[in-house]
């Protein structure tokens, strides 16, 4: 009955292979149930329910994602998203961490919306594809600024700005230790490499001093519990800046852009690993595409009632693929493995910065992997590009570096009279970042 509702035989595989996939791609993904909580932690929510929630609405998605469309991908709160969530939306804009949330529920009923009524390729054609490539790689640096931060690698410098750390402390060379572990792992194609990593610099942070007269790591007196409750976050979002149109203009940004990043992480996502699963038609369409993106849909609004940030389609669910995945059957071996992961805990919560700070620094690489795609020799191409893959981590919003872009392209396509490189809609969204920037519109 699996063989058949999976169409195992269909695809050319088995059970048993299936399955190794699935414990492939968890391999390579369970680092999110560490670093998720550690990033939307600084918001004020509690850490522990950021760990149960996260493990939940990866493991619903993803199951999700397997019955609707069965596709080997695996889903979870997105990176870049959670930051985007934690250090622009509410820390940047002072927007409360539950109204955040209803940000999040709102942009999943838009895109819901956008899902079913096919409006979502317009969206998507608006934004030019290099600029699509260069949100990528400058939230891929963000991410990694983010990560050398939090292992205390690089700090805050009045005179340059940023300067680097004290190497002799015990937390910042754990941290370059694991950024050089994780990247001799992964270049020797070992599974689960992040993860590894994570594990290593962990144990090895028990045995170190942070200057404080305690260690880097600091273990739990046990490693497995029942899981912590998720209800200081759950069902705990708010709509406070839908009471009055001023704050509901100055929420329409960060709401769109959520949904813009949720869009592109999602179907760059579907297209890559589909294609190297061999699953794309002849003409390079996807099939079932309506049903990944419905089930991606229905796990945003599922996150923000959990209480976490916007669900997204992962990338590591390519190593799954590598293993020899090609079904939903992967995916829901996966999402088995984040359920059982909840009984660790207190072992996740162990986990210092110091450990996690590589991970960010490594995911941020493979984000950056992809501006090779970016035409650098043709200069109006990449004036705009270049320009958001710097403003978005310079000025630590994914929103401004977005908007910064697309004015650019703007201007330079009437500057150069080539007004059709960008459609209508994409000089509107344009419009609306170049009145947010000046003031002129009530937008901040």
């Amino acid at each position: 009955m699996i063989s058949r509702f999976f169409q195992l035989e269909a695809r050319g595989t088995t059970p048993a292979r299936e399955m190794q996939a699935g414990i492939t791609t968890f391999a390579a993904m369970a680092y999110i149930l560490a670093v998720n909580p550690a990033i939307l932690a600084t918001t004020g929510m509690d850490k522990g329910a950021l760990v149960t929630v996260t493990a939940i609405t990866a493991a619903v998605a993803t199951l999700l994602m397997a019955l609707f469309a069965n596709y080997p991908i695996a889903m979870a709160p997105g990176m870049g998203i959670n930051a985007f969530f934690a250090f622009t939306i509410c820390l940047g804009k002072g927007v409360p961490w539950s109204e955040a949330l209803g940000m999040v529920f709102i942009n999943g009923l838009m895109f819901l919306a956008l899902s079913v009524t096919g409006v979502r390729e317009k969206i998507m054609a608006a934004i030019p594809l290099s600029l699509k490539i260069a949100v990528t790689c400058g939230v891929g640096m963000f991410i990694a600024f983010i990560g050398l931060k939090n292992g205390g690698v690089i700090v805050a410098n009045p005179a340059t700005f940023v300067g680097p750390g004290d190497f002799t402390a015990g937390s910042a060379w754990l941290c370059l230790a694991g950024i050089v572990l994780t990247t001799v792992l992964i270049a020797r194609k070992v599974p689960g490499a992040i993860v590894l990593s994570i594990l290593a610099v962990t144990v090895i942070g028990s045995f170190v001093g942070n200057g404080a007269g305690g260690r880097v790591t600091e273990f739990p007196s046990s490693i497995v519990s029942l899981p912590h409750s998720p209800a200081p976050v759950f069902l705990k979002l708010s709509f406070g800046f839908l009471a009055s149109i001023p704050r509901f203009l100055a929420a329409l940004p960060l709401i769109f852009t959520l949904l813009l990043v949720d869009l592109f992480d999602n179907i760059g996502t579907l297209i890559s690993v589909t294609k190297r699963a061999g699953l794309l038609d002849a003409e390079g369409r996807l099939p079932n595409a309506g049903r990944a993106l419905l089930a991606d849909s229905i796990a945003t609004i599922l996150s923000a009632l959990c209480g976490t940030s916007t669900v997204v389609s992962y990338i590591e669910s390519a190593s799954g693929v590598e293993a020899g995945g090609r079904t939903g059957l992967t995916t829901a071996t996966t999402a088995g493995l984040m359920l059982a992961a909840l009984f660790l805990t207190p072992l996740i919560l162990a986990i210092p910065e110091a450990a996690t700070g590589p991970a960010l620094v490594i995911v941020g690489v493979f984000m950056m992997q992809s501006v090779v795609e970016i035409d650098m020799a043709d200069f109006k191409t990449a004036a705009p590009a270049v320009l958001t893959i710097f403003a978005i981590p310079l000025t630590f919003s994914i929103a401004q570096g977005i908007g910064i872009g697309l004015i650019c392209s703007a201007l330079v396509s009437l500057g150069l009279g080539r007004r059709r490189d960008l459609t209508p809609m994409g000089y509107a969204v344009a419009a609306m970042f170049f009145l947010s920037f000046f003031k002129i519109w009530p937008f901040r």
